[in-house]
């Protein structure tokens, strides 16, 4: 017999305790407990570093029976429950202790909610009992015992699984969810915020010994529900019986002497007659005579053949279109079940949880529309709109259709491609590309100035202090233009100037995020030329970093890609080179997948987020003391003349929002918005 066991938990939260541990695999027998209680996480582990020593030494490494050794061990763990309750470091304890033996029988034991359900022959049932009426004492004061069959199932909680699934979903569950089964429980405990240790043990292969044995043992306490009653005949063991009687009769040689006298006598006759049938019909063929008739034969048979074929095709298609069907309706109730829920968790306030149930109903109108049957697509077209719409109404979602476009860079230029541009204090924008600058003045667009060098421009920031304009370029330089002039700038660093993939002012300094370096490096505006570089970051990761800004702390902004998660992306938000907490509340999840640049105008103002390739801005509010910021919602370029989104700025006091891509200047009145 073999016993497969698999455990898992649900998230517990601060002052909850979980602990599933299953013992005893090398001895061949099982013995396993799930326990739930509350109290310090310290009054947990020492409870649960007590249960394993006991069920190791009085259960795994008893003398006796397994009923007897674990009635001895479940003596012990009520006196070290009760001396953990006395002493308040435990409380609200929910356990189930159970032996799984070698030769097939199965003892239980449990205490509070935790309850065990066995799946046998497609059918669910509950094989303990919690009784609500007065205050249960905490101990264990029966075991329940029986045997297990081949290909057995127990669910086994710490909570009632009851309120969260029904018996036949978890019967469901067992057939077809296979190994996930833990998982799925999991998943459906956590949507409805449930807590939870689980186990799962299946039995494959009959028990060690003959036969099945009738246990001589008592439940300890009151007379308990037993897996199968002790004092009538189970099934199996009638079965047996009636086997063993029939054991003895020599099946092969009856069936021998009957098919002998049936066609000893036929065999041979049968034979001759088909040989000659056969003989007859090739020689029909090519018969003047009766050609004719065995043609037709011929064709009468094959049509007949082909019929049968067609019918066994269509009987097989039916039926599998008819379990098709059946599938995928219910996956159209399960997906309008998910709809309404997600709505209930919204209206709760939950919307987190709201939006991993729709990404779950959008998951599963996908499967319905990749059914290659073609059944329902119509219901699941409708649904994933209602989706996209339920989606957008609670993440405040607008779409810019078509979005306000300030200046067509195109028309004066049309192979221009755009790589970022400034935000001047006038009004006014300078626009760059690789080689030249634009300057934007009421709607207007004016001729290209080349910057003077022959090298490309890598970024460009406005540096207010000084009332001029920064450019990083490939050749290792920087280049300020300072009342129209170009001038290239020198630093004090005997090195030259490091490069990097983002340039920000602040007060008299220039900052340059260097990823390669993990570092920033701050360099000090002096009269002509820049200062040596002093590195600003003290303990922040800056691995991966992309782009910043800085309005006192400095903001940066990450790309923690992984193969699960491949666009994924975080802040980093530093004051005075050290690291400080930062963290976006209710964002939808993959809000920020995929963003390239962060801005902030000013202290109190918002954070803008752009994503380039989805054309969409998202913005939350300015974070906290605590380092607390709250998503807010997302600005969508839902047109199709909107190209790759470059860059993007906000005016002081965050009314106005623009946006570039490769041709054109967008811009978005955020106060009507």
């Amino acid at each position: 017999m073999k016993i497969a066991v698999t455990t898992g938990q649900t998230k517990a939260p601060h002052g909850t305790v979980l602990v599933p541990v299953v013992l005893g695999e090398e001895k061949g027998e099982r013995a396993f407990f799930l326990m739930q209680c509350d109290g310090k996480a310290e009054g947990g582990e020492n409870l649960r570093e007590e249960f394993v020593t006991v069920l190791t030494h009085a259960v795994l490494d008893g003398v006796g029976s397994g009923y007897e050794r674990l009635e001895s061990a479940l003596k012990e763990l009520n006196g070290l429950l009760k001396g953990f309750m006395l002493s308040e470091a435990v409380s609200d304890v929910h356990a189930i202790v159970g032996l799984i033996e070698t030769e097939g029988m199965l003892h239980l034991s449990n205490v509070g909610r935790a309850e065990t359900y066995i799946i046998r022959d497609g059918s669910t049932l509950q094989i303990t009992e919690f009784s609500a009426r007065g205050k249960a004492p905490v101990a264990f004061t029966q075991i329940l015992s029986g045997p297990v069959r081949n290909r057995d199932h127990f669910v086994i909680a710490s909570q009632r699984l009851l309120r969260t699934v029904t018996p036949a979903q978890l019967s469901k569950m067992v057939q077809h969810d296979g190994e996930s089964i833990i998982q799925n429980i999991i998943s459906a405990l956590a949507a409805e915020k449930e807590v939870a240790c689980i186990a799962h043990i299946v039995i494959s292969g009959d028990a060690e010994g003959t036969g099945e044995k009738e246990p001589a043992r008592r439940p300890m306490g009151a007379s308990p529900r037993l897996l199968r009653s002790r004092q009538k005949l189970s099934g199996s063991a009638l079965l047996s019986r009636v086997t063993s009687t029939f054991a003895g009769i020599e099946w092969r040689s009856l069936a021998r002497k009957m098919r002998g006298k049936l066609t000893g006598k036929r065999s041979a006759s049968a034979w001759e007659r088909f040989k000659e049938s056969v003989s007859t019909f090739l020689g029909d063929l090519y018969n003047p005579e009766r050609k004719r008739r065995a043609h037709l034969l011929l064709l009468a048979g094959s049509g007949a053949l082909f019929l049968v074929i067609w019918m066994v095709v269509q009987l097989s298609l039916v039926s599998q279109k008819s379990q098709t069907r059946g599938e995928l309706a219910d996956l159209v109730k399960q997906i309008t079940a998910d709809l309404s829920t997600a709505e209930n968790r919204q209206l709760a306030g939950d919307t987190e949880s709201a939006n991993a149930i729709l990404q779950r109903a959008d998951e599963r109108a996908k499967q319905v529309m990749g059914n290659e049957s073609g059944l329902y697509r119509s219901e699941a077209l409708e649904l994933l709109e209602r989706i996209k719409s339920k989606r957008e109404e609670m993440n405040r979602i607008i779409r810019l259709v078509p979005p306000r476009v300030m200046a067509n860079l195109s028309a004066k230029k049309p192979d221009i491609v755009a790589q970022g541009f400034i935000g001047l204090p006038s009004g006014e924008f300078a626009v760059y590309d690789r080689q030249n600058l634009y300057r934007v003045s009421l709607n207007t667009v004016e001729e290209g100035e080349k910057l003077g060098s022959e090298e490309l421009i890598l970024n460009g920031v406005w540096f207010p202090r000084f009332q001029s304009k920064v450019f990083m370029t490939t050749g290792n330089s920087v280049i300020e233009i300072i009342n129209g002039q170009p001038t290239t700038m020198k630093t004090e660093d005997t090195a030259g100037w490091v490069t990097g993939s983002d340039i920000k002012t602040y007060l008299r300094y220039l900052y340059v995020l260097s990823p390669e370096r993990k570092q920033i490096y701050k360099y000090e505006r002096l009269a002509s030329k820049y200062g040596p570089p002093a590195e600003y970051n003290v303990n922040g990761d800056l691995s991966g970093a992309l782009d910043m800004t800085i309005v006192g702390p400095v903001y940066v902004l990450r790309d923690v890609s992984t193969p699960e998660k491949p666009k994924a992306r975080d802040t980093v938000k530093l004051l005075r080179g050290e690291k400080q907490p930062f963290n976006i509340r209710n964002l939808p999840p993959g809000a920020l997948d995929g963003v390239t640049k962060i801005f902030k105008a000013t202290t109190t103002g918002n954070f803008y987020f752009l994503d380039p390739e989805n054309k969409r801005i998202i913005v939350t509010t300015g974070d906290s003391d605590l380092g607390d910021s709250l998503y807010l919602k997302q600005y969508i370029f839902d047109s199709d003349q909107v190209g790759v989104l470059k860059d993007l700025y906000v005016d002081g006091d965050d009314s106005r929002l623009y946006v570039l891509d490769e041709k054109k200047l967008y811009a978005i009145d955020l106060q009507s918005k």
